[in-house]
């Protein structure tokens, strides 16, 4: 807020002579609203006027202090307006219900007015404090995530450029990641996933095939079948990203170094154990593996590469689900039949 920007405070009582009284008392410092009852007060707080205090009687006609608390608490506008209850009530019984319907304070009548000053100044005080507060941790979180975007988008970029894979497969890899994980929690709690374990498994989903980058580009872009050699020593690149996430200077307990060498070793790992290197199965495979494991192939499926033409999603489905791509985790394939009818959401998000 400007410095010179007046507050706005709004004054709900029904009586002319107690708002009087209570502008007279917080003098010209402010820019005032006046409403005589609550109906005028939740009209003028729905016209968002930019109220940054209210002042609200508790008996008025119409509608008296304590509906127009039950509307601000119904809208959620309780939590961005502070409210000060005038009354001259002095009843605990009444106190204690304003103060749990959300009021900051309550002021009684007859007025003191160094306490009316007070009161409004350091209400208003907090909440100044407090919405500079939460602009700055929102700036950061906004910061730090479109940092982690351009830093995938270099790293997509990077190792699209070693091989025939599009540049945009991390970025589908990472984006279908998270929508299959959000189905998951929807439909089972067998894995108990946070809002913090989407957003860690989401970001080292992006380092999935990262081991690539050390396979010779004469196999990564073999326009043709790979020979059983050349086959073999592309299954290697899961290892690969495993050793290169080991080697790194970064401790090793982390959660999302953790995370990202569990998908870079096992994200070709199979339900029923016929996948590599090391031939896990069912729940031996952590979940964040089985999860990249079966966008991965989705994806794959439905791009254009240069030993394929791409397959059209509802093809790419059925062969998924029918089980010519290996076998996964039942749950992971319920997620992915209701998911199967959001082709433009799951595939170009």
């Amino acid at each position: 807020m400007n410095m010179n920007e007046k507050q706005t405070i709004l004054i709900v009582d029904d009586s002319k002579f107690n708002r009087d009284i209570l502008k007279e008392i917080l003098g010209e410092t402010y820019h005032y609203l006046e409403a005589e009852n609550g109906n005028q007060a939740i009209q003028l707080v729905g016209d968002n006027l930019g109220i940054d205090l209210i002042l609200l009687d508790i008996h008025m006609p119409q509608m008296d202090g304590f509906e127009v608390l039950e509307m601000m608490n119904k809208s959620q506008c309780i939590n961005e307006t502070p409210v000060i209850m005038i009354s001259s009530e002095e009843s605990v019984t009444m106190m204690r219900k304003a103060y749990e319907m959300g009021i900051t304070d309550y002021i009684t009548r007859p007025f003191d007015t160094v306490i009316v000053k007070k009161r409004v100044q350091n209400t208003l005080d907090l909440y100044v404090n407090q919405k500079r507060l939460i602009n700055v941790v929102v700036d950061q979180v906004y910061e730090k995530a479109e940092n982690n975007n351009i830093m995938i988008r270099i790293l997509s970029n990077v190792l699209g450029s070693r091989n025939s894979e599009s540049s945009e497969h991390i970025l589908h890899i990472r984006t279908a990641t998270e929508l299959m994980l959000r189905k998951l929690i929807k439909i089972s709690d067998t894995y108990h996933l946070t809002e913090a374990d989407i957003a860690l498994i989401t970001t080292a989903s992006s380092l999935h095939d990262i081991g690539k980058i050390h396979i010779p580009e004469e196999i990564l872009n073999k326009p043709g079948k790979l020979s059983d050699e050349e086959f073999k020593i592309m299954k290697t690149h899961s290892e690969l990203g495993a050793s290169i996430i080991r080697d790194m200077r970064f401790p090793q307990n982390h959660p999302l170094v953790h995370t990202a060498w569990e998908i870079c070793r096992w994200h070709h790992e199979r339900w029923d154990g016929g996948g590599y290197p090391d031939g896990l199965k069912g729940e031996e495979i952590p979940i964040s593996a089985q999860v990249v494991s079966i966008v991965d192939v989705y994806d794959a499926l439905t791009s254009e590469r240069c030993y394929k033409k791409a397959f059209d999603h509802d093809t790419a489905m059925n062969m998924i689900l029918d089980g010519q791509c290996g076998q996964f985790n039942p749950i992971l394939l319920k997620c992915l039949r209701e998911l199967r009818t959001e082709p433009s959401i799951f595939k170009n998000a």
